[in-house]
This record gives C-alpha cells, structure tokens and sequence, in this order.
C-alpha cells in the first residue's frame, strides 16, 4: 500500500470513527436511527469520491489529506479552521443532545430531506473536484495554477463552500434536530470569514482572479450574496 493510500485509508477511517462518537455517545444510545442513516449517507458519499480521486486526480486527493488548523499556514487561518472544526463537532453533538432530551420534534419529510441535502451538498463538491484539480483543503496558490470559470464556478466563486453549506444545512434535519440549525448559523459565519481572507489571497497571487470576480459576482449563493 502507497503512503498516499495508507494516510488516506486511516484519515477516512478516523473520521467516520469520529463522527460515530459525536453522534452516539452525548446521545448514550445506539437506538438512533437517524444517525445511522446519516453516517451511511456520509460513509458512502465520502467513499465514492475519495475513490474517484483515487483514480482520476491522485493529486488533488493529496492535497485533501492535509488539512485541519495545523495545516494552515497563517495564524488567522489556523483559528479560523480551529473554529470549523468546533462548529462542525456542535452541528453532530447538539442533535445527540436532543435525541437524548428529547428537545426536538421534526416532521419525518425533513428529515429524509435533509438527508437528500447531505447528498447533494456531497455532489457538488465532487463537481467541484472535476472541474479545479487546486482545491487543496488549506488556503494556498500553487505554480501551475489557473482561474476555473466552469462548471460550478459559472456560478458562484466558492461552490465548494457552497456544497459543504449545503450538506452542513441538511445535517440537523437529517439528525431531527432544530438546535443542531443553531451551529450550523455559528459554521456559516465561519465560512463566511473563511473564504473572505482566502479572496484576499487569490487577488494578490492568482493571476486573472480579478477579471474572475467582476465575471462571477456571487460568492456562495447565486443571485444573492
């Protein structure tokens, strides 16, 4: 097995290990039909384009297997990552806090709709990774790197942060849970800040980027912001 396969292998292993334990233990139970289902949305999802990467754009999938806020290479970056990280834990724990207080009562149509939101915020992101072979899981510009203007960034600037939005929106529904949208505000913030900075990069050292955002004038949302 390739060093690349291996860390990729364990880091995919580790998550949905992580995930498992933000779903189920602050819940203190197993009998939690909603998070099995997630995290089977979220196993698969994640599986499948990990091994498209695998096959077609190897690295890419090596520049997504760095990242976390030790990867980042400034201290804005690291916090704002540090923050993410808390916010994506909060979007998992606070649903298994309602399931096990019982805080919530979502109709049974949102919850298979936010699981159809889990899936298709996990698409766009794989439509991301056809189109742009640079979208490293770090804020960085690398030699041979182009402005993408196809596919999802006909759209809006950032369509991955779009999807992960997306995904993160359909999470608390998908878990039955109205105070898991509370976190998801606190993520979206998060983004927000994130990909502003990661603009201030891409002007400065992406050639064409500026001629890009007078093109495309949405960030995340088309024809809204």
């Amino acid at each position: 097995m390739s060093r690349l396969a291996a860390k990729t292998t364990l880091g995919f292993a580790n998550l949905i290990l992580l995930l498992a334990i933000a779903l189920f233990a602050p819940a203190w139970t197993l009998r939690f039909w909603q998070a099995w289902l997630y995290l089977f949305l979220f196993a698969v999802s994640s599986a499948a384009i990990t091994l498209y990467l695998w096959k077609r754009d190897q690295a890419l999938l090596s520049r997504r297997v760095a990242l976390g806020p030790i990867a980042e290479k400034t201290h804005t970056q690291q916090i704002i990552q540090l923050l993410a990280s808390l916010a994506f834990l909060a979007i998992l724990v606070l649903p298994s806090l309602d399931r096990r207080f019982s805080w919530s009562h979502v109709p049974l149509g949102l919850i298979f709709a936010g699981d159809l939101l889990v899936v298709l915020g996990f698409y766009i992101i794989f439509r991301v990774f056809r189109v742009n072979t640079f979208t490293a899981a770090t804020i960085e510009v690398t030699a041979h790197q182009n402005v993408i203007s196809t596919g999802p960034y006909a759209f809006v600037r950032h369509p991955m942060y779009s999807g992960a939005l997306v995904m993160l929106l359909g999470t608390p529904l998908a878990l039955a849970s109205w105070w898991g949208l509370v976190a998801f505000l606190l993520m979206v913030v998060v983004i927000v800040v994130r990909l502003l900075d990661e603009e201030k990069v891409l002007l400065d050292n992406l050639s064409g980027y500026a001629e890009y955002m007078v093109k495309v004038k949405y960030r995340l949302v088309p024809s809204l912001w």
